[in-house]
């Protein structure tokens, strides 16, 4: 292990700090933040509502539908273009299958429930963050579901593996403090439903070794564990009381 001083200041297996909300904006059926670091995700539910164009309506259970985007100055790189674009597409598309598999709609064919992500802000784990706040959200709207998913990455910077890696990290030669023994860096989102340990969403940037890959998926599996807590949390703050 030659990256043993992380470039924050952070434990290999510690997150940035994790702030979690429901009920953000009152407009939509369901809302959540979910801020890791400086991360921040804010997300909206709308529906269940007739799913329009009809032709691709499912007459036996509601579709989930995803959007994510990243608003224009969020990146900590060059700044990302407004509007539909490539990676925002794949992006909405795996966090929604991600959180398809706790959602139950079978009792509202041929409609749709919107799920919309926005980042204000983005440091790294964008899609993580969106689908944490996806989850609270879906949860606030009242949308049936079997549990919540949480979302966190793991990494290899320097041939030693991290948890929640910053943009820094993910780019480690340009901002190492010093020569580095190697410029290999992979990201893996990780996407788990607690209850199970299911792995609902496992993608990877970069290569690493397959120790390394075992490694980084126990550790996000682990730490999504006490993200669901977080979520949780959100939830039963904003309707305690009631």
């Amino acid at each position: 292990m030659t990256y043993k001083n992380r470039l924050d200041g952070r434990k290999i297996d510690e997150t940035r700090k994790i702030t979690a909300k429901a009920g953000v904006i009152k407009k939509a059926d369901g809302s959540a933040f979910f801020k890791i670091g400086k991360t921040w995700a804010y997300a909206a539910v709308y529906g269940p509502k007739d799913f329009h164009p009809r032709f691709m309506q499912d007459p036996t259970k509601g579709v989930l539908r995803f959007t994510y985007a990243m608003m224009p100055f969020s990146g900590m790189g060059e700044r990302v273009r407004p509007g539909p674009n490539r990676r925002a597409k794949e992006i909405g598309m795996v966090s929604g299958n991600a959180l398809k598999k706790v959602v139950n709609l079978d009792d509202f064919p041929n409609a749709v429930v919107d799920v919309v992500v926005e980042l204000p802000q983005a440091d790294a784990g964008s899609r993580c963050a969106g689908i944490c706040a996806a989850s609270i959200a879906l949860a606030d709207a009242g949308i049936p579901m079997t549990d919540m998913v949480a979302a966190v990455a793991a990494g290899v910077v320097d041939d030693t593996v991290c948890l929640d890696l910053t943009y820094e990290e993910e780019h480690y030669p340009e901002f190492a403090k010093e020569k580095v023994d190697s410029e290999d860096v992979a990201d893996i989102p990780v996407a788990v439903i607690p209850s199970t340990g299911e792995v609902t969403l496992l993608q990877m940037d970069g290569i690493m070794k397959k120790e390394q890959l075992i490694d980084a998926i126990k550790l996000a599996k682990k730490k999504c564990n006490e993200i669901a807590e977080i979520q949780k949390a959100a939830i039963h703050e904003k309707y305690k009381g009631n």
